[in-house]
């Protein structure tokens, strides 16, 4: 979840909806299109190649996983609100951390932070399964609800906080991070599987977006993708480091 908006933000987003007459309500066919130039314009436009995860995006309806009062930006370039506090990250961000993790067929992904669900979503078209934690009961709820409705099988939730993982079903062949610790948990690392990929934005308020690397011997490299700007992970992550 990445990108909180500024109060400021949301309350001139807010008055503008307020004002004026109120905008037809966008149709199945326009939100396909709205999808379809999402794709073309702010993912593929920006050097997004796999295929599978373009075709991802283009299936998953996003103005289901926002605050309807700000469905018809659903396929903006940039964040939403969702509720208690939290974002979805933009449109690109989450087809390139898709990408990414180089998903295959028959892998299993580990997500840490479920938020709307929108990413998991999106994870379910590519890889075999999606176990994805988040430690708001509320937004997993509203998440699990979403994407029974979608048919997403697949995907299979706890609620807590996603510090150490899930144990219980490590090894994973992928984990992706949607909220931001100050350095990369240990335990989510030795979950991940030989050959795995881990990608998590790192960092308090100067963040990176990395990817963890593990070759078959259980050695883990990482490097940094780019400057982003997710909300902080809480629960143990906060804790201070240790001296």
């Amino acid at each position: 979840m990445s990108r909180a908006l500024p109060g400021a933000i949301l309350l001139a987003a807010g008055a503008m909806l307020a004002c004026g007459p109120r905008p037809a309500p966008m149709t199945e066919e326009s939100e396909r299109r709205a999808r379809e130039e999402m794709v073309r314009t702010q993912i593929a436009k920006r050097g997004i190649r796999d295929q599978r995860v373009l075709q991802a995006m283009r299936e998953v309806p996003r103005h289901l996983f926002v605050d309807p009062a700000f469905r018809r930006e659903a396929y903006a370039d940039h964040p939403l609100p969702i509720g208690d506090g939290q974002t979805v990250s933009q449109p690109y961000i989450v087809a390139l951390m898709a990408e990414l993790l180089d998903i295959q067929p028959q892998d299993r992904i580990l997500e840490i932070g479920t938020g709307s669900g929108y990413s998991a979503a999106v994870l379910s078209r590519i890889a075999r399964e999606v176990d994805s934690i988040e430690i708001l009961p509320d937004l997993s709820a509203r998440a699990q609800e979403r994407l029974k409705s979608l048919g997403c099988t697949n995907v299979f939730f706890r609620v807590g906080d996603g510090y150490r993982g899930w144990p219980e079903k490590a090894p994973f062949d992928g984990i992706l991070v949607t909220a931001a610790p100050r350095i990369a948990p240990q335990p989510l690392l030795e979950e991940l599987a030989p050959n795995g990929r881990m990608v998590i934005p790192v960092g308090d308020f100067y963040q990176e977006l990395k990817v963890f690397a593990k070759d078959e011997k259980g050695n883990v490299t990482e490097h940094s993708v780019l400057p982003v700007r997710f909300v902080p992970m809480t629960g143990e992550a906060e804790a201070p480091p240790p001296h």
